[in-house]
This record gives C-alpha cells, structure tokens and sequence, in this order.
C-alpha cells in the first residue's frame, strides 16, 4: 500500500517545454489526496525559484512537504524538517579557486541565491530551466553563511578541474551541458526522503517516486516503487522499476493507473 509519494518538478510535475502541469497530474495528484496519500516534492529548486518562477502556482495545497536542493533543505507548511550544509573547507576551496581561474558559480543559501558573473553558458543553462538569472553578488559572503548548494556553470571538460578538483566533502550531478549541482558528499534526494520518512512515520515499503533527471537516480532506486517519466534520460529509466509515458504525455496520470492507485 502506497502512503507517500515524491515528484521531481522539471519535466515531471511541469513540462519542460510548455512550463506547465498538465491537467491530468492535476486530476491525479487531486484523486491522490482524496485518498489519504501523502505527496511530497523533491527537487533541486531552491523555494525561491519556485515562488518566483511560479512552479506550482495552483498547485502548492496538493503537497504535504518539499524536498529541496537536492535534499539539502527539507520543509513542510509548520517547520523546517532538515537542513544540510556544503562543508566550509569546500565552500573556501571552490571560492579561492574562483579568484585564480574566474568561471560563473552560483552560490545557494536557504534564502538567498547569488553569482560572481554571468555569461552565456549561465544563460543558456537557465533559458534552458526556464529560470531567471542570479543577482551578482560578492561570494566572499558564501565564507560566513550556510551553503546548501553551489552550482559552477561549466562543461563536462571543465568541470574535471574547475571545481571537482578541490572538493574533499561533497559531490557533483549535472543538470545541463553547462551546469552542474554540488551538495555535501553526505546529501541526496534520497537523504531528504529519509528523514521526512522518519518524520512522518512512513514505512520505506509503501512509498513512491518520479523523476526524469540524473539527481532523481538514488531517490528512484530507493523507494520501493520508482517511476521514470518517459522524457526521462537513460541512465534513470535504467534505474527505475517502471517507465511511463513523458510528461507531456499524462505520464504520472498513466503511471498511477497502472499500478491501480487512482
């Protein structure tokens, strides 16, 4: 029995080409709650790009808790559940190395996002998100808060030095051809899932996910059902226990049906 359930947001819950939620995950998340199940979001958005960018407009009664920053910072509608900081050593490391050798990094704190530059592999990347661009800001503020997440716009090449060469406590998965998420080695979507499980008392045997990008692979293979969207890259379909049509496609509506939920 299903109890709670996970949605990635880009090219699962919102279509990465119109930027919209179809109206048959609207009729399936509104059967799902009529049924008692507990929903979740599980992203690597920061709360702010969701507000500002207006993800869920219309959407935000349906879930019960977020899942944000690629588990980083975890929250429902009364507290915050858990929260996971970028050890100082890497922030400090990623912050020098920005000094010696420039390329755009974005910065993420829980409730302000900042960069050092922008160019055009900066706005590629976030057309491609459909999101705004960052506000230019001096990092050197990154030393004295917490960072829950920082985003280094760079290419598969290199990214190999700049900056994966001098993190020692954190990890990488990219998201564009220009742009990848680091978060602490210890983090994941999966982690965040984890402790909203604990907080919510929900058995791991009678949960559920979706997802199409290379940050949902742990959270799919972890829960004991995980669904790949159609639109969804091979290597997560490789990971999921079912793969259903794309998003554009009423995918999540097929989905639950499939396994009789709705």
């Amino acid at each position: 029995m299903i109890q709670a359930i996970f949605f990635d947001i880009d090219g699962t819950i919102i279509s990465s080409t119109k930027k919209i939620c179809p109206d048959s995950t609207k009729l399936a998340l509104e059967k799902l709650r009529e049924k008692g199940i507990y929903l979740f979001i599980a992203t690597g958005r920061h709360v702010l790009e969701i507000e500002k960018e207006h993800l869920l407009e219309g959407l935000d009664h349906y879930f019960d808790g977020y899942i944000t920053l690629n588990g980083q910072y975890c929250f429902n509608k009364r507290e915050v559940i858990y929260q996971n900081e970028i050890n100082k050593e890497d922030v400090k490391n990623i912050i020098h190395q920005i000094e010696s050798n420039p390329y755009p990094c974005m910065f993420v704190e829980k409730d302000r996002m900042y960069i050092n530059m922008i160019n055009q592999e900066v706005i590629e990347a976030q057309n491609a998100i459909h999101s705004s661009l960052p506000t230019v800001t001096d990092i050197q503020r990154a030393l004295e808060n917490s960072i829950y997440q920082i985003i280094p716009y760079v290419d598969s090449e290199k990214a190999k030095t700049y900056p994966l060469s001098v993190l020692k406590h954190s990890k990488a998965t990219r998201w564009n051809d220009y742009a990848i998420d680091i978060i602490p080695e210890t983090g994941s979507k999966m982690e965040g899932i984890k402790r909203v499980l604990d907080y919510y008392q929900i058995p791991l045997e009678h949960t559920m996910a979706f997802g199409d990008g290379e940050n949902d692979i742990e959270m799919l293979e972890f829960v004991s059902l995980g669904v790949a969207m159609g639109n969804a890259e091979e290597m997560v379909k490789k990971a999921a226990d079912y793969i259903t049509d794309d998003v554009d496609n009423d995918g999540i509506l097929h989905a639950l049906e499939h396994y009789n939920l709705i």
